[in-house]
């Protein structure tokens, strides 16, 4: 099994996938367990001494003015995870909760947190046993961390609470633990509030979401190029010189893409031949490298954002180098935020322009020769008309989801946390935004495919007929009489969302970008 390292100085988006998706074996670093000996030792002095200090000797949030006496910080520490373990609704995903838990881990080992070399080790043991923490789907503002669902995991590690085991059943995390021969923490000074205090539900569905969106992406020019052939369109626009005098480096990839996927077409460049000639095609065919590119390189921009977190030690306060241990304002989730936002309008207006060329291959009065809704018999059969519908209605779900989080802010803990980033909510709609794509960019291709083996007589670029080709073997079926279409959309889902729509055409056509 693949063994992630962690060590001082952050991880990698690859790394997180590993262990969110793969369950990829978690090891701490020797250098980690020098630097947690470290900080801890600064903390326990400090913890020693009558001045407070928040989150070691005080009470949290707006109730820091408290000075705890030191037969109650195990307590206090114990009760700040139970009170803040307040999530309702929905089990959030476990890929989403192993990511969580292996980021906070990630900021624990830089030794800027103060715990306990043994408490990070116990949270290496529960990820590495398959033990996933209940976590819900509401309870973090995205400030002072993913307050209630890192909480939850938290709880876990006390002993308490509820989780789910390897098999997959959920059970009271105590027993989990016995089980796997795991030891529950026993808190001590700053502990409690170091496990809950980062941004790392928001970051680790960020990580994923962008992975997921790249395949995405490639997979968008993809179904791009096959509409441009099945409408008779020119690939002209895709010209490198025409993309280099506008120089943004994802229109100049996806347009890259499109050329190479209709490299040897015999359906592009028909326009004069046509009973009615066209002199360029319509803004959903001709601007798809715009606006796909956009995307793209709001991608990068938010890749930027998210490799910086990764590098981050997010805790309120911090220990530094020099021995102090200092509040800050670094949980904030608003880097995050942002772009989760950006990223799930992106995703969005790709998701409308799919629509838009997926309706002009149904409309006689615009596909250019194609039967009506790519029909068999058009009137005894409805063809792909209300696959449209079910596209058009993701489409408008995404329109609702773009509206960004991050515009909004509800002050909490009595006035003290009075502006919050609601990264948290960002990111679970952008998880629900990159669902709804994927369904998206599979009707285009279902339609695509479909309207490419109406064009009798004409042949379709190899990396198109290769993407046919691989369509078909994985379920999506062909032109034909009217059936029951669920199935065949729900194979086009799984075919897009598994890579093998891009697996398809890279053989033919390289790596895409």
């Amino acid at each position: 099994m693949h063994t992630v390292v962690v060590g001082t100085s952050g991880t990698t988006a690859e790394d997180v996938i590993a262990v969110a998706r793969g369950n990829a074996r978690i090891e701490l670093s020797g250098e980690a367990l020098d630097a947690l000996a470290r900080a801890r030792e600064i903390v326990d002095a400090l913890a020693a001494k009558p001045e407070p200090v928040y989150g070691v000797s005080t009470g949290f949030g707006a109730l820091a003015s408290r000075h705890i006496s030191p037969e109650l910080r195990a307590q206090l520490q114990r009760n700040i995870v139970r009170s803040h373990a307040a999530g309702m609704g929905p089990r959030v995903e476990r890929e989403v909760v192993r990511a969580l838990m292996f980021l906070r881990l990630k900021t624990v080992a830089s030794g800027h947190t103060g715990v306990r070399p043994s408490v990070a080790q116990t949270m290496a043991d529960v990820l590495n046993a398959g033990i996933t923490p209940v976590v819900h789907e509401y309870g973090s503002l995205g400030c002072s961390g993913d307050l209630a669902p890192l909480s939850h995991c938290a709880l876990t590690l006390m002993g308490e609470g509820d989780a789910e085991g390897p098999d997959g059943v959920v059970r009271p995390a105590g027993e989990l633990l016995a089980e796997a021969g795991i030891q529950p923490v026993v808190l001590k000074e700053k502990e409690g509030l170091a496990l809950l205090n980062g941004t790392d539900g928001m970051l680790g569905m960020l990580v994923m979401a962008l992975a997921d969106l790249d395949k995405l992406y490639k997979s968008a020019d993809i179904t791009a190029a096959l509409t441009l052939e099945a409408l008779l369109g020119t690939e002209k626009v895709l010209a490198p010189e025409l993309h280099a005098i506008r120089p943004h480096p994802g229109q100049g990839a996806s347009a890259a893409n499109m050329a190479a996927v209709l490299k040897g077409s015999g359906l592009t460049g028909h326009f004069q031949e046509e009973s009615a000639p066209r002199v360029q095609d319509a803004y959903s065919v001709r601007c798809a490298p715009q606006v796909a590119g956009a995307g793209r390189d709001t991608m990068a921009h938010a890749a930027l954002v998210a490799s910086r977190e990764l590098a981050s030690a997010v805790d309120n306060p911090v220990v530094l180098p020099d021995g102090r241990v200092e509040s800050n304002g670094n949980f904030h989730g608003a880097p995050v935020a942002y772009v989760l936002d950006f990223l799930a309008i992106a995703a969005a207006d790709l998701g409308s322009i799919a629509e838009r060329r997926t309706d002009r291959l149904l409309d006689k009065n615009r596909s250019h020769g194609l039967p009506p809704f790519l029909a068999d018999d058009a009137g005894v059969d409805s063809g792909l008309m209300i696959a449209q519908y079910t596209q058009a209605a993701l489409v408008s779900e995404m329109k609702r989801l773009a509206v960004p989080a991050s515009a909004d802010s509800i002050p909490s803990s009595a006035m003290q946390e009075d502006h919050v980033s609601m990264g948290w909510s960002a990111a679970r709609k952008l998880r629900t935004a990159v669902d709804n794509l994927t369904r998206i960019i599979a009707i285009e291709l279902y339609a695509a495919t479909r309207a490419i083996e109406l064009r009798h007589g004409l042949t379709a670029a190899p990396a198109s007929l290769a993407a046919i080709a691989a369509a078909r073997a994985a379920g999506v079926e062909g032109p034909g009489p009217d059936r029951f279409l669920a199935p065949d959309l729900a194979a086009a889902d799984a075919f897009v969302r598994s890579g093998g729509l891009v697996a398809a055409v890279e053989p033919v056509t390289g790596p895409l970008a």
